[in-house]
Parts: C-alpha cells; structure tokens; sequence
C-alpha cells in the first residue's frame, strides 16, 4: 500500500498551479513526517493530559461519568498509567462500586500496578468490608516484590479494627518489622495503636505508643481514647497532663470521657479549664457537657450550660445537634416543659430531636404527647429510628397502652424496615408486664429471635413484684443471677416477692445466696439543688450534715402525720436480717427521704422539689413521699435510674408501677 505522502512527494513544484503554489513552502520535503518534538515537550504534555484526567475524575458524580472518563483514558493511551487508575479506582471506592465489577477489573489490565496502584484496590475492599480480599491483593503485591507503602498498612490496620480480627492485625504488625523501614513511620504506627485500642487490647497500644520515638498530637489522642472507652478515666487523666500540647480533640476526649463514665463534676471541671485556657469548642465538646448536666440534673447547670451554648454561636434553633442535647438535658432535669419550648423553637429538627422529645415526654408519663409528635414525624417524612422506638415503646409500657404498643412494634420491620432488638423486646416485656400479662410477657422473652439480656428479664421480675406472681419472678430471676451475679437489686427483689406471698423457706434461701457472695448494696445517694443553685448530697444512713438535727425532726413530724392516715413503713424495703425497730431506723434514713427533709427547710412552697437519685427508689420511699406530696400540698419530683416519678396530691406519675 502506497502512502499519499509518498506519492505526492516527487511531484515537481512547477507542475502545481500557480494559484496554490504561493501557499506552499519553497521546498517540498521528499516525505512528510510528524514535526519534531522535544522529549521534555512530549513528557509536559503528558502531565498536563493526566492532570486534566485527574481535575475530571474529581469532578464525576456517577459511574456513567468515570465510564466516559475511562473510554478518554483508553483512547490516549494512559491504559498503564498507576497515576490515573489510582484515582479512577479511589473515585470508585468514594462511590461505592463493588470492587469486583469495575475497579478489579481494571487492576488486572495493568501489567506492573505501582505500590500506590496496589493500595487504592487493598483499601477500597477494605472499606466494603471484604478483608479476605484486601489480604488476597496483598499477598500478590508482595509476589511481585511490589513494596507496599505507608498507606498500605493503615488501610489494613483499619480493615482489621472492623473485623474485630486481632490476630490478622498482629501478623500484619508483623510484617511492617519483617519488611522494615517502618519503625518510625508515625503514620503507620499511629494506625496500629487505633487498631489494638479498638479492639480492646490496650497494653498493645500502649506498648506501640511507649516505643515511639517521636509522638504526635494524633498518638497521644489515640491512647487517651482507648482508656476513656476502657473506664479507666485515671490512666487518661494521666496522659492528658503529660500531653506536651492539648488541642480541643485531646480536650474534648476528656471532657467527653469522663461524661461517658458517670463522672459529670469532673467533666464539668475539665471543660471550665477548657474555657479558661482558651480553646476552640465544637458541637462534640458541648454535646458532652450538656450530658455531664444532665446527668447532674440541676438547674443551675442547665442555666450555665445554655448560656454558653449561645455565647459560643451554637444556637440551638440553628444547631440540630446541640438543640438535641438540650432537649434530652432538660428531660432529664425534670423540665420538660423547657425541653419542648427548645424543640418548638429548633428551625431544623431531624430523627434525633424528635427521638430526645419523645424519649423526653416518655420518661415523664407523656405518653400521649409522645405518640402524637411520633406520628408527626412520620407525617413530615422523617423516618424514625432504633432509638425514637425505644422511646415510644417506653411511652406505651408506662402508660399501659398495649394495643398502642403492639402496632408500632409490628410496624418497625413491616413499614419501617427495622428488626428490633433486644432494647426493643425489654420494651415489649415490660409492656405486658405492667399490664398484667405476665404469661405472654414471659413467652416473648423466652421465644425472642435474639438472646435476652438482663433488662429483658429485670422488667419480667419486676412486673412479678406487682401482680406478686413468684413462680414467674424465679424464672425471671434465675436467668438475672445468671446474666448478673453480682447485682444485688435482683435478689432483695425475688427476696420481697417471695415475702409478699408468703415463702419464708425461700426468703432465707436468697438471703443465704446474698451471704454466700459477700454482696452489699450500692450506697443509695440523692442529691438536690437549693434556691442558690447549690447542690446538697445525702447518703443513706448519713448523719453527719451539719442540719440532721432539723432533718430527723422533719421526718419523724412527717411520719406521724402519715401514719395517721394510714401509712406503715414497708419492712420488705429491707433485705438485711435485723429486727422491725432496726428497720424503721434504716428506712427513716433513706438518702431521698433525707434529701426531702432538706427540701422541705429551704426550698419555697412555690417551688417543686426537684431530687435525682443513683439507684430506683424503693417501694417505702415512692409511698412516703407519696404521702408528704398529700399532707404538705408541695409538688415532688424524683429522679431515679428508671424515670422520673412525679408526686402530687397523694399520687404519681408511674401510676406506682416502676
């Protein structure tokens, strides 16, 4: 075949008409060939093509796009190029493509993939969760003496912290020693002390952090979290002081650390030094001191708290994660009206605020209130989650709608598409439980697709104590002391059941196992805010405040008044083998019993009495008060570890089932 440009290439200058010729060059070469261009020249602009490339992929938003890009890369020969295709297989990881349908694919038409290359297909299984393959292409990465790199075994340490897989961690820590030249790579041992601490072997992490040469702001953060979700609140007490620089994530892991462990004067203390030292908040380090407040349940910090949150910009009717916050502190401050008001005046309310406003007006018997802003957000199109179920299930069971609940359970997987879980099966017991049905509470806990846990079988028991079902409560209760064999509330419980019907043999039985197994009671304590915004604590059996002089005077006036309209102390609120008279004394001692006689000294009449206490109140405590909230006319509100119980003319809010 004959090439035109051979042809034409002997054709004399002389034969071309006159008229074209001017518009050609003096001298025809003898062969046309491609104008020469430098290597440099040809390499600039290659790099500007593959950046060009680069700047489209980041801007695609489907797979049709990055097929388009690909057929461009194709066609200008950038078949083999690592660069590219790194991105191209990064883009669709981003995007969620399965890696066997495309991005596989593509990796195998590569004939020597780059170490780079290599990571973007580890890391995208990785992140789909399909470890074995993410380990299969490593394998191949090192057959071909491909050296992996930096971000090679952080995407493998990060896969195996999802699969709770320790032992594929350690032989891939391993291989970082064995190949070497990572034993200062802080990125790479960074990664490894966030693997073992999220897979709970903290010495390791420690171990790793102990032997780093030089440590950043990252390894120190790492650690000091491992030990907040540890519990052990000391040891990262400790690292936080050594921490050269804190910044507001060191900070805020404390603060946040020490909410998550029931310790919300310290995470109080930690954020007021926070502020003192000048560091930036964010909305996680509010969100965890508006816990700490609301774990404290007084006013005086819900205040502070608020006034804050404004002060720092983070409005609630602009910030749906602090308004949620708030919502649920005030809840639990016993202020729900200042709850609502929040949630009223939220411009932007999403599943989370509306499940804190239900889960709010739950655990104060709202149980009207709470259906009704359910089926609203149902109605706006807000899709309700695991947690807002929880709360409307909690506003059934204490309000004994059964029918209500039953629908909204059935339609959790039927409309909703949610399976329940056991929170939710606890939920459902406890609703047939206080409603009487203890039969059919006690077949959904023992033919429930998921294992129960000991909240299932709690309100199982507790149920027992109030239709005074003992056959049922040992059931209920042999599976506690399997679950829980240390918590003592499980046995003084099936101890009273079997008081109330009258099985003395067996009262002696639990009460020889409490023995057995040195069990003590958690000290009760109640604390309360006064007028000035102190907060007052009393433990039961304390007699050491500087007013129990005035304190015992109150009690013993109240309990007159209150036996003269029928009131006896409960001797069954007392688990220990001592007399009648001892009992009276122990029961007139109750930490709540004494924070309301402090109450009533200094709190106006005008004012509720607010107190919150650490563990449930007992059924001695609820029918005193009970009983103080008729004869004084004054508005009580208790907060134990279950609800809150609001006492008012002789009667609470828990209807006296809690």
């Amino acid at each position: 075949m004959v090439h035109l440009s051979h042809k034409f290439s002997t054709i004399p200058i002389n034969f071309i008409p006159k008229q074209f010729s001017k518009h050609l060059p003096q001298q025809i070469p003898s062969q046309t060939t491609p104008p020469f261009i430098p290597f440099s020249q040809r390499q600039n602009q290659r790099s500007l093509l593959e950046s060009q490339l680069i700047l489209t992929l980041n801007c695609c938003t489907s797979v049709t796009q990055i097929q388009q890009i690909h057929a461009r890369i194709l066609r200008k020969g950038f078949e083999q190029c690592c660069y590219v295709l790194t991105k191209l297989i990064r883009i669709l990881t981003k995007m969620e493509t399965p890696m066997d349908s495309y991005a596989k694919l593509v990796f195998n038409q590569v004939e020597n993939p780059n170490p780079f290359l290599c990571t973007a297909l580890i890391r995208g299984y990785c992140l789909q969760g399909l470890v074995k393959e993410s380990v299969f292409v490593y394998s191949e990465m090192r057959k071909k003496s491909v050296l992996p790199i930096s971000f090679t075994f952080s995407a493998l340490f990060k896969a195996c912290g999802v699969v709770n897989d320790v032992d594929l961690g350690r032989q891939i820590h391993g291989q970082t020693i064995l190949i070497g030249g990572f034993g200062f790579d802080l990125f790479v041992k960074n990664s490894l002390i966030e693997m073992y601490v999220k897979l709970g072997f903290l010495g390791c992490g420690r171990k790793v952090f102990d032997e780093l040469p030089e440590r950043d702001l990252i390894s120190w953060t790492e650690l000091i979290v491992g030990y907040v979700k540890a519990g052990d609140m000391e040891s990262a007490g400790e690292l936080f002081s050594e921490l050269p620089k804190k910044d507001m994530v060191a900070w805020t892991a404390m603060v946040t650390g020490y909410a998550q462990n029931a310790k919300p004067r310290e995470a109080l203390e930690f954020f007021e030094r926070m502020l003192n030292e000048g560091v930036e908040t964010d909305e996680v380090t509010l969100v965890g001191v508006i816990s700490a407040c609301a774990q404290l349940g007084a006013a005086k910090y819900a205040n502070w708290i608020w006034d804050i949150v404004e002060n720092l910009g983070f409005s609630p009717t602009r910030c749906v994660v602090v308004g949620s916050a708030l919502i649920d502190m005030y809840s639990k401050c016993g202020n729900v009206e200042d709850a609502y008001k929040v949630f009223k005046e939220m411009e932007e309310k999403n599943v989370f605020s509306y499940s804190s406003m239900i889960a709010g007006f739950a655990m104060h018997g709202y149980a009207y209130a709470a259906l009704e802003l359910f089926h609203e957000m149902v109605k706006i199109g807000i899709k309700p989650n695991k947690v807002t179920f929880i709360g409307v299930l909690t506003a059934c069971s204490h309000s004994r709608m059964v029918e209500q609940g039953r629908q909204i359970f059935e339609s959790m997987e039927e409309k909703f598409g949610i399976s329940p879980g056991v929170d939710h099966y606890s939920c459902m017991v406890d609703l047939l439980g206080r409603a009487g049905c203890l039969e059919e509470a006690l077949n959904l806990a023992e033919t429930m697709p998921l294992e129960p846990n000991g909240g299932v079988w709690g309100a199982l028991l507790g149920a027992c104590r109030t239709y005074s079902n003992p056959d049922i409560a040992q059931i209920a209760a042999n599976h506690l002391f399997e679950l829980e064999p240390n918590a003592m509330g499980n046995y003084i419980l099936l101890s009273n059941i079997y008081a109330s019907a009258g099985r003395w043999n067996d009262v002696l039985m639990v009460r020889k196992m409490m023995r057995e197994k040195g069990l003590r009671k958690n000290p009760g304590c109640s604390w309360l805010e006064t007028k000035k915004g102190l907060i007052q604590e009393f433990f039961a059996g304390d007699m050491s405040h500087p007013r129990y002089g005035e304190m015992k005077q109150v009690l013993e006036d109240l309990l007159n008044r209150l036996k003269a309209i029928g009131y006896r102390p409960n001797m069954n609120s007392i688990a220990y083998d001592v007399s009648d008279e001892e009992k009276r004394r122990i029961l007139i001692t109750h930490s709540e019993k004494l924070a309301l006689a402090f109450g009533l000294l200094n709190i106006n009449a005008e004012f509720p009495i607010r107190i919150m206490k650490n563990i449930r109140i007992c059924e001695d405590c609820h029918s005193f008060i009970c009983g103080v909230s008729q004869i004084t006319r004054r508005v009580i509100i208790v907060r134990d570890n279950l609800r809150f119980h609001h006492f008012h003319d002789g009667k609470c809010s828990c209807g006296n089932f809690w």
